[in-house]
């Protein structure tokens, strides 16, 4: 509690009479003073281009003065800097010197509440059904185990038979949808099936009715049989 809560002023703290000398150096590197910008360094970054020619139809008048586009100079090499070198006055990153705070005060029973209204829990677990009851909380080990068996170990069979008891009765419910719905779907099933058949014998009985019987008589007076289909005569 005292080492990861704010609950109590720091132990250490920096000193407030503690500065950093004005000399102090804590560049590791800086400007050779020796190293000078060579001579025709400083050239324009661009220049006009010398293959323009101005066009032939360039009225100065209507177009203005021309004056050819501007490329890249090759000769640019941008902005000078000296090169480095180690600084001889480095003295490293400086450290603000830390003291003990004289506001800090130990106590060594910040654990200790006579008066305590509420606990909470903050808990992750896979199966749900979890029962908390009969919180103790104390610093005696044989207290916790004796008040342990009066509580829980009392009550501890009971309570897991009614957990296997709602976890079975949870199981039978679960089947029983399972199985509602399995039947629910086999009897939709039959019903479209039983439709179906309906549908191809109505088809199959005008399919017979759309034949007819015709009957022929020849000039001897012998009579024969022809069918047809009605959409034909």
């Amino acid at each position: 509690m005292i080492d990861d809560w704010d609950l109590f002023p720091p132990k250490i703290i920096k000193d407030p009479n503690a500065k950093k000398p004005d000399d102090w150096d804590e560049n590791e590197e800086i400007d050779d003073p020796n190293d000078v910008k060579p001579e025709g360094w400083d050239v324009p970054e661009e220049i006009p281009d010398r293959s323009a020619r101005k066009p032939v139809d360039w009225d100065d008048e209507m177009d203005g003065v021309w004056e050819p586009a501007m490329i890249r100079n090759p000769a640019h090499r941008g902005e000078w800097k000296p090169r480095k070198i180690e600084n001889p006055n480095y003295k490293g990153k400086w450290v603000h010197p830390e003291i003990e705070n004289p506001e800090y005060i130990p106590d060594s029973h910040v654990y200790r509440y006579y008066n305590i209204g509420a606990i909470g829990f903050d808990l992750w677990q896979v199966r749900a059904g979890t029962i908390f009851d009969n919180i103790l909380i104390t610093n005696d080990e044989k207290l916790a185990e004796k008040i342990g068996a009066e509580t829980w170990g009392a009550t501890r069979e009971a309570e897991k038979k009614m957990k296997e008891k709602l976890d079975d009765e949870a199981k039978k419910r679960k089947e029983e949808e399972e199985r509602r719905i399995k039947e629910e779907l086999k009897k939709a099933q039959e019903e479209e099936e039983e439709v179906e058949e309906e549908d191809d014998e109505e088809q199959e009985e005008e399919d017979d009715g759309s034949e007819v019987k015709v009957e022929k008589v020849s000039e001897d007076g012998e009579t024969t049989a022809d069918s047809s289909n009605k959409d034909e005569l």
